[in-house]
């Protein structure tokens, strides 16, 4: 088993010289560091306890070096918390263990370093501030060690208490994707590029194809290394040194992530439960310029608390968007810390709630702060998440893609809690979008009521035209969406489809005695014409001549008998009767007959028909396209 335990504390209270009297490993690895003799950087330290093997991270204590010291604390299982017995509980001690606690630590030992220097009274009231401190807390009743670096007094029963303690430790959430936050960067000769960091989810094996985001650098693990020693595959837990492949060692920073390609999404804006610190000086405003610590980043940010104040007090927890100054990468369940800007102090602390969400605006607040309410109950699972974003997306739905970059989770635990809502009801899969159930009700209701306003404009009317509705009503929505909209309409039996026509079911023009007569002029004008029709708008004139009918009206009496097929549109200009087109179809048929043969000119078939090119042209164009007949070079087939 792989745990990663950090120290805390302030600084000069013996850290790094607690760690070197655990493993022999010195944790101050820059020349600066042994220079000053403090630390200011992380450091990085192992320990085999047989059961287990420790990963210990050393983050320096000065509060210069607190963005140091967070970007170490993000992933640890366990804190050794230290104060110092000659000093007892300092500044430090008291921003860190408020850090600790902010970013979820659950476990802990309570480390009293110098015990060398001071007596027995002394140190019996720093174990009692020591008390004062954790009460209540995550560290409340934790395991308490008197130790001596410098002599090793107490080492042996504090590697025994470690031991007992990682026992308790629960496993890590395997739910999420693979994610690395890397807190560390260099090059090796021969190697190239190198990052670590502790492994916060999933796994990663050598060879993987990687993405460091939010830069979306496409990246190849060339090999791993967890305690000095190379493995192939690396778990959630295990801090190790990964070799990639892809990228020069200038373009990896600190706060990067090394993560699965193409699921996560960078964001701006994060929305959040935050507590502000009973020590803070003043309430956390909206507007405030503020650093955000999340994972091994250090951002700034603007701060929008979603109350009717704008002010969350000391001591008090409400629900902040983050409005970040740079693209960033969160997910749901993770830990951040806010700090001031400046002088940098740290102010308090939260959970990302929506890790990619839209800006609120002050219409939205309510409705906001609603669905923060249940996502923030720790008891809701994963179906009812899923079924929340969907909702929260309203008519537009979201895809596969969008719910895992949304919630962080394994492909496999997204695809369950969809299939979960889509058997209860609660959301609607239309092609690779998935919509809440009641918004997609609306969106068919949209579709019944702009073909009811349709008829109402148009009694006479067959239908209204899909492309209409589609750019009137739904011009925003995925294609997908709108034909899935069709298809529930009509096994609802609401609605009925016709070519590019849609209808209400069960709808049927009735004529009034007026239109009946007006249709028989026009049969009949087009039907005594035969293959030589007039033009439409001369044919309309003539029908509605000496009569109170207007042009529109004339109009949508012409159109009923296109869509019965008593009269056939050959082009844009013409049309012709049923009985016209019949007969010319009989005297083809004849004609090959007649003549052995399917070939058929232009010339000759104006001959055949007893037309002249005006209308023998069209005509074959739109036998080409009934495939009646079909062209071959400057002739025809009758087919």
């Amino acid at each position: 088993m792989d745990i990663i335990v950090g120290t805390a504390g302030h600084i000069d209270h013996g850290k790094t010289a607690l760690i070197k009297a655990l493993t022999g490993i010195d944790a101050d690895r820059l020349p600066e560091e042994k220079q000053r003799g403090i630390s200011i950087d992380l450091g990085f330290a192992e320990l085999d306890l047989g059961g287990a093997r420790i990963g210990f991270v050393d983050v320096p204590g000065h509060e210069r070096f607190v963005k140091n010291m967070l970007a170490g604390a993000s992933g640890i299982d366990l804190v050794l918390f230290v104060i110092a017995a000659d000093e007892g509980v300092m500044p430090q001690t008291r921003e860190h263990f408020e850090i600790c606690r902010l970013l979820g630590v659950r476990k802990g030992l309570i480390v009293l370093t110098k015990c060398d220097l001071v007596d027995d009274e002394l140190l019996e009231i720093v174990k009692l501030e020591s008390v004062e401190l954790v009460e209540n807390s995550f560290l409340d009743n934790a395991p308490m060690i008197a130790i001596s670096s410098k002599t090793g007094d107490g080492i042996e029963d504090l590697k025994l208490a470690l031991a007992d303690s990682v026992k308790t430790i629960e496993a890590r959430n395997n739910e999420m994707i693979t994610r690395l936050p890397i807190d560390r960067s260099f090059t090796v000769k021969g190697f190239g590029t190198v990052v670590t960091g502790t492994l916060a989810s999933g796994k990663i094996g050598e060879a993987d194809e990687m993405e460091l985001i939010p830069a979306g650098t496409k990246v190849r693990v060339r090999g791993l290394q967890v305690h000095g020693k190379e493995v192939k595959t690396l778990v959630a837990g295990q801090r190790a040194a990964v070799n990639l492949g892809g990228i020069d060692y200038d373009d990896v920073a600190r706060g990067m992530l090394l993560t699965e390609r193409g699921v996560l999404h960078p964001t701006q804006i994060i929305d959040t439960e935050l507590e502000v610190l009973k020590h803070s000086k003043k309430a956390l405003r909206s507007r405030q310029r503020v650093r955000l610590h999340i994972g091994t980043l250090e951002v700034l940010a603007r701060i929008l608390v979603l109350n009717h104040k704008g002010e969350i007090s000391q001591g008090d927890k409400d629900f902040v968007q983050l409005r970040v100054e740079m693209p960033i990468i969160a997910i749901p369940g993770e830990r951040f810390i806010i700090r001031s800007y400046s002088p940098p102090a740290t102010i308090g602390g939260g959970l990302v709630l929506d890790g990619l969400a839209k800006k609120t605006r002050k219409k939205d607040m309510t409705s906001t702060i609603e669905l923060l309410q249940i996502l923030a109950d720790k008891t809701i699972g994963h179906a009812k998440k899923i079924g929340l974003y969907v909702e929260a997306a309203g008519e537009k739905g979201l895809g596969f893609a969008d719910l895992q970059a949304r919630t962080g989770w394994r492909r496999h635990i997204v695809q369950h809690a969809i299939e979960q809502n889509l058997t209860n009801g609660t959301i609607k899969r239309s092609g690779v979008t998935y919509v809440e159930k009641k918004a997609f009700d609306k969106l068919k209701d949209k579709i019944v009521n702009e073909i009811e306003v349709h008829y109402r404009r148009q009694p006479l009317s067959a239908g209204v035209s899909l492309e209409t509705i589609r750019e009137k009503v739904f011009s925003y929505l995925p294609a997908e969406i709108f034909k899935t909209l069709l298809i529930d309409l009509e096994k609802e039996q609401k609605i009925v489809t016709e070519k590019e026509l849609v209808r209400l079911a069960g709808r049927n023009t009735e004529l009034s005695a007026e239109d009946a007569a007006l249709q028989e002029r026009i049969v009949k004008t087009y039907t005594s014409a035969g293959v030589e029709p007039p033009k439409l708008e001369d044919a309309l004139a003539d029908s509605i001549k000496n009569s109170k009918i207007g042009r529109d009206h004339a109009r949508n009496v012409f159109q009923l008998l296109l869509n019965s097929g008593v009269i056939v549109k050959v082009s844009e200009e013409l049309y012709f009767s049923r009985p016209a087109i019949q007969d010319l179809l009989e005297k083809l048929g004849k004609y090959v007959s007649d003549a052995n043969t399917k070939d058929i000119d232009v010339a000759k078939f104006k001959e055949i028909a007893g037309i002249s090119r005006k209308y023998a042209i069209p005509l074959l164009e739109y036998f080409d396209r009934e495939k009646i007949t079909m062209r071959v070079g400057d002739k025809r087939q009758i087919l």
